[in-house]
């Protein structure tokens, strides 16, 4: 005998104050269902979990919820008012002796329940709440957004859970490895429609395309109707005035067809502009270390970073990915070791804690108060990429409306935040791109829009990510740390470094996995024979090479500075042209020096 459904919607309608969230929606979830909730940010996805949890009471329609089913509901922002500790809010709903429950799930997720709720960050808070919904092992489990703030080790533990688990669950993510795991039907929203495909995410996106595509074929058949029946009104309807009345009214209702479909949202307008050229050589570190009191956050490290380089730095939250980001960009000092900036670098950071935002401000202060974006005498425009540009105009290019401006960054959605800080981050000219967690909140869409522009970019890319897929499609070198100190630098991303790490793991292999540079070194380390060590003359070529790299640098930036001039060529022809000249000269000097120190430097390191 079939099983009754855990949760059924029927008919619901849902308004708030302007076009409806959903309309004659009805849905069912059956006992072991495992669904994947996905669509645009503010398409509805938390409003439809939260109609499902019985906290949002819709307009219209039934909630029927089996008798004697359980649900649990793990929201984004959790209310813990009147819990002292995360240990007490997570373990509220249970019977007394059951704080084992609790104990184990934290263990996995890896939060303190002794932590104070006062103290706790946004991500504590969140991860309490999983904790508890964990705990409590409900019969249907509704789960927005858990992997957010989680390293990667915690999501690799929570998916092994639900991958064990005989409770339903329906699942909202914009993690795909984390979502093709774990699910085997599909509902999507899109424009108050709810679609359900009995499959998981893996096939999402093609069935995604197939139907906007078949929506354009159908809305272009539609455009050439209303044209070829517009046509026939204007050159006959006088005539035919009392006869064809009826194929008028049919024109009319055309139109108001056309009038009524609710146009897709686009993808933000992005876009990433390369500043001066830098050196070949970006940055160079060795021998840094850090530690803070008694805790090693790094023992020795050595590293170059070569222009167009994706390096991503992957390890559990709070093992110091940060920490090795801000050594590198020279923010704080190493213990030991040196760090050697190239030349003319120009970078852009995108800060997973969002202090560039203040939640206070509204958008369109957030950006004319900018000073880098701030444009003299125009209180309503913002440079962009050197260009002045309205403010309203660029905030529709991330996909804000203009009622937005005004309204507060607080009031923002975590996916709208991130959009924000993109489009300041964006706005600038840059040939390093430092970006800490980028990809929380964000939709898949949005998510293939960033993966494709860092792979236009022709400057550097820094990451730290926690997402998987974005990692093996992003990223060309992997720095794992993973919590004893040790920096241990991978090939390639994600999937590359497991199955490194995997074949070093054999006895063969022990001991013999330490941090080496993001580019291989070879020489007497490698098991090659030593070369001869540098002469007196090579020595003093390598130590005044970074001075004169420094020089032709500076030189190249006056001359694009100055062939930046709109007019110039106009104005001052032989100025043009000899600037021209001497810019492809120094470029070419500026290549050769930064070849001859790397020559000379593995030259010097291999005779070590």
């Amino acid at each position: 005998m079939a099983r009754a459904p855990l949760l059924q919607l029927n008919d619901i309608s849902l308004t708030f104050g302007g076009d409806p969230v959903f309309d004659d929606l009805s849905l069912v979830v059956h006992p072991g269902d495992r669904v994947a909730l996905v669509g645009r940010n503010g398409s509805g996805k938390s409003t439809l979990m939260k109609v499902m949890a019985g906290l949002v009471e819709a307009d219209r329609g039934d909630r029927v919820i089996t008798p004697g089913v359980a649900v649990g509901y793990m929201e984004q922002d959790p209310d813990m008012a009147g819990f002292a500790t995360l240990g007490d809010y997570a373990a509220s709903e249970l019977d007394p002796g059951e704080m084992y429950r609790v104990e184990m799930a934290g263990e996995g997720l890896k939060f303190d329940p002794d932590r104070p709720v006062s103290t706790a960050s946004g991500g504590e808070r969140r991860r309490a709440a999983l904790a508890k919904l964990m705990a409590e092992a409900p019969e249907l489990m509704l789960l927005d957004e858990p992997t957010n703030h989680l390293d990667i080790q915690a999501i690799g533990w929570l998916e092994e859970e639900l991958r064990q688990t005989r409770a339903g669950f329906v699942l909202i993510s914009h993690d795909r490895a984390f979502l093709r795991a774990l699910t085997r039907a599909t509902l999507w929203i899109d424009r108050g429609q709810v679609r359900r495909r009995e499959e998981g995410f893996e096939g999402f996106e093609a069935w995604r395309d197939k139907v906007w595509e078949d929506e354009d074929v159908a809305r272009h058949k539609l455009n050439r109707k209303i044209k070829s029946e517009a046509r026939w009104a204007v050159e006959g309807i006088s005539a035919r005035r009392k006869r064809n009345q009826g194929r008028v009214r049919a024109l009319q209702d055309l139109r108001a067809e056309r009038a009524s479909q609710i146009k897709r949202q686009g993808t933000a307008a992005m876009a990433l502009e390369q500043g001066p050229k830098s050196g070949r050589k970006v940055i160079e570190a060795q021998g840094i270390s850090k530690a803070y009191d008694d805790k090693v956050i790094l023992h020795p490290f050595d590293i170059r970073i070569l222009r167009g380089d994706r390096v991503a730095f992957v390890g559990p939250n709070g093992v110091g990915k940060t920490t090795l980001l801000k050594l590198l960009m020279a923010e704080i000092e190493p213990d030991t070791g040196t760090v050697t900036h190239g030349t003319n670098l120009v970078p852009a950071i995108f800060d997973q804690a969002r202090a560039q935002l203040d939640p206070e401000m509204t958008l369109w202060d957030s950006l004319t108060g900018d000073p880098d974006m701030r444009v003299s005498g125009k209180a309503d425009q913002i440079l962009v990429r050197g260009q002045p540009k309205h403010v309203i105009a660029y905030l529709k290019d991330f996909l804000f409306d203009e009622a937005q401006a005004r309204a507060p960054v607080k009031s923002l959605s975590g996916g709208e935040k991130a959009r924000l800080l993109l489009a300041k981050l964006m706005a600038r000219e840059s040939n390093l791109l430092v970006l800490d967690e980028p990809t929380n909140d964000l939709d898949i869409e949005t998510l293939d829009l960033l993966q494709e522009l860092l792979d236009d970019f022709d400057g550097t890319v820094m990451l730290v990510s926690h997402d998987r897929d974005f990692l093996d499609r992003v990223a060309s070198t992997t720095i794992a740390m993973e919590g004893d100190g040790r920096a241990t630098v991978y090939a390639g991303g994600w999937t590359d470094y497991q199955t490194q790490k995997a074949a070093q793991a054999t006895p063969e292999s022990d001991g013999k996995s330490k941090a080496q540079g993001a580019k291989p070194k070879s020489g007497g380390k490698s098991g090659k024979p030593a070369q001869p060590a540098l002469s007196f003359t090579e020595k003093h070529r390598l130590d005044t090479l970074p001075a004169e790299i420094e020089r032709i640098g500076a030189e190249i930036a006056k001359l694009e500075e100055l062939l930046a001039q709109p007019d110039l060529f106009t104005r001052e022809p032989v100025k043009f042209r000899k600037a021209t000249e001497a810019l492809t000269t120094r470029q070419k000097a500026l290549s050769d020096a930064e070849e001859e120190w790397l020559t000379l430097m593995e030259k010097a390191e291999t005779a070590m």
